[in-house]
């Protein structure tokens, strides 16, 4: 049987997202996006340190030049945590009021891609965006209700959206343009929705089930070939850490009758390793 562990702090995440690992700080960072908060656990000791954020915050990103990048609202900002700075890059919904910034990840080419969906969870108001390493932003996509989990593989990108529980997969080209928006993986009942994501080192794709208190590993062909029980059925996001990648950390919303153990963070041993994430090159 699979070991989670829930890691011991004095609060609990609203809504737990955007896991982030950190080498040169031997930290996770992550996110509650309702109660807008920047969270770190240290993994030496085991400490957690947490900043409160002036709007909702989606996720947060390494830049090369040092600091974060983060969907903040829904407007990417350059992110500073000591001391805590915030400088807007680009607010590319200006008449999507009612819309934030929710899940990304950064490529191999330094770019971040990002999406935006609803506050209220209503509607197909979400988009899909990427920023380009000189600050330019561009709208790749339209429509999505709750976008999740940006996973990058190799001259292809996969994207979700949560209610429709379907995962899309997109051809990826060296310029950053993408392919038509096609169906890889489409959830069955018992499986929840899928939301936060990532590769492992075997190319094998991990998913957060939201609804169905589990973690589950997805082979290249989309076949689901392993599923690990979590003692919160709100699970929400899956990122490895560690020096040497073989730590997986899972987090979870607190919302809602979830439970005992809602809107904790989890580690998990999964026996096998993750890949490094990528950093904005800007």
């Amino acid at each position: 049987m699979t070991d989670v562990r829930i890691l011991p702090r004095e609060r609990r995440d609203a809504l737990g997202e955007g896991l982030l690992w950190s080498p040169s700080r031997n930290s996770v960072f992550w996110v509650d996006i309702v109660e807008r908060l920047v969270n770190r656990l240290d993994l030496a000791d085991e400490s957690v340190a947490t900043w409160q954020m002036p709007d909702t915050i989606g996720w947060l990103i390494e830049r090369e030049r040092g600091g974060f990048v983060a969907g903040v609202g829904r407007t990417f900002v350059t992110l500073s945590l000591d001391p805590l700075e915030l400088e807007i890059i680009a607010d590319p919904e200006p008449r999507r009021r009612g819309n934030r910034f929710n899940d990304a990840k950064a490529d191999a080419a330094g770019r971040i891609w990002a999406g935006s969906m609803p506050a209220s969870c209503q509607g197909p108001s979400g988009a899909f965006y990427r920023l380009d390493p000189d600050g330019r932003v561009t709208q790749v996509d339209d429509g999505y209700v709750i976008t999740n989990g940006p996973a990058i593989g190799s001259g292809f990108l996969l994207h979700t959206d949560s209610p429709r529980r379907t995962i899309y997969r997109y051809a990826l080209h060296d310029d950053g343009s993408l392919g038509p928006r096609l169906p890889f993986i489409e959830f069955e009942d018992g499986w929840g929705n899928p939301d936060g994501m990532c590769f492992d080192a075997e190319g094998h794709l991990w998913v957060a089930c939201w609804g169905a208190a589990s973690v589950a590993r997805f082979d290249p062909s989309g076949r689901r070939e392993r599923v690990i029980p979590m003692p919160t059925a709100q699970v929400t996001n899956v990122a490895f850490a560690g020096a040497a990648l073989d730590r997986m950390f899972v987090t979870s919303e607190g919302m809602g009758d979830a439970g005992p153990h809602s809107g904790c963070l989890f580690e998990v041993d999964a026996n096998c390793r993750g890949v490094p994430p990528c950093k904005y090159a800007g």
